[in-house]
């Protein structure tokens, strides 16, 4: 079978881009050239170029092991970034369009021993909403979880994540992604999870998660995304009451789901279909192109969402 460029090759000096301020070469012909000779290099620059473009566009579930490192290790690579909230905390403004600072005024003036000779101001500071992710590492979902976990780790990394597994339970999987080495992370984290590859249950994972770590604060006001196929032996009436907890504390929630990209899918699982009402956002991840939809939803573009919700 054909192979793949690798990442190396594909930097060395040989295919290395052009720079873009020079002036192109002038093709002439000359005693020892018929005019094409540069026609090899340029097809095979195009052959690289169109293989990329089918690697990344490829649905996770078909891609061979050597593929999976090449896209886990950029998957981990990708910048995730919520939306901002103010916070309570502020920060001194000297604009007087800010809200005054009444105690900071008073402070000044008692420091000073006389009346303040100036008006203080603050304005709230910005912050990123947090960002949770819940992975389904079931057996159904073992085609994409491997990769799904390499967008954690980064995202643990970059955006200060809390990240989770569960597939017949729920484990928090935080501590483990924050590991340098994305094999060893990878492996710490299945090693976490004794139930990976095992059977699904939704409800009772948010359950969990909700009783356990959201109404501590974990999920009030986050950006949260759920990594799932929906497949679950479970009363869909469950699954739309946890849901439902779930979405009293939450800014935003996002259910990335890869066989959503079939031509013939439709959401009438018991689990995906009950969990849909409450979602902001449905995108099916199921290749890196297709990511950038997961990371437009996380940034909160109009696009992706189902809905306009916000608190």
């Amino acid at each position: 079978a054909r192979t793949r460029p690798s990442p190396a090759e594909d930097r060395a000096p040989g295919n290395a881009p052009a720079d873009p301020r020079a002036t192109p070469p002038v093709a002439a012909a000359g005693p020892d050239s018929d005019g094409d000779n540069h026609a090899p290099e340029r097809e095979a620059v195009l052959a690289m170029a169109s293989t990329d473009e089918q690697l990344h566009a490829m649905a996770f579930a078909q891609l061979t092991d050597a593929e999976v490192l090449e896209i886990r290790r950029l998957a981990s690579g990708l910048l995730l970034a919520t939306p901002t909230r103010l916070s309570r905390r502020t920060r001194k403004s000297t604009h007087s369009s800010a809200r005054l600072d009444v105690r900071a005024t008073v402070r000044a003036s008692r420091r000073s021993g006389t009346d303040t000779t100036g008006l203080l101001y603050a304005r709230r500071r910005e912050q990123r909403r947090k960002l949770v992710m819940l992975c389904d590492v079931s057996g159904s979902m073992e085609p994409y979880a491997r990769i799904f976990i390499s967008l954690l780790q980064g995202a643990v990394a970059t955006a200060g994540a809390e990240a989770f597994g569960f597939s017949t339970r729920l484990t928090r999987l935080t501590r483990q992604l924050a590991l340098r080495d994305p094999d060893e992370a990878l492996a710490r984290a299945a090693e976490a999870a004794p139930d990976w590859a095992g059977g699904t249950r939704i409800a009772d994972s948010i359950r969990h998660f909700v009783d356990d770590h959201g109404r501590r604060g974990l999920a009030r006001g986050a950006v949260v995304v759920i990594f799932s196929d929906g497949w679950a032996q479970e009363d869909p009436d469950n699954v739309a009451a946890q849901m439902a907890r779930l979405r009293r504390l939450a800014q935003r929630i996002i259910w990335v789901n890869p066989r959503k990209a079939a031509p013939e899918y439709q959401p009438l699982a018991g689990g995906m279909a009950a969990a849909l009402p409450y979602c902001d956002a449905f995108v099916s991840g199921h290749s890196y192109t297709a990511l950038a939809a997961v990371a437009a939803a996380i940034r909160g573009d109009s696009q992706p969402s189902l809905k306009g919700r916000g608190n």
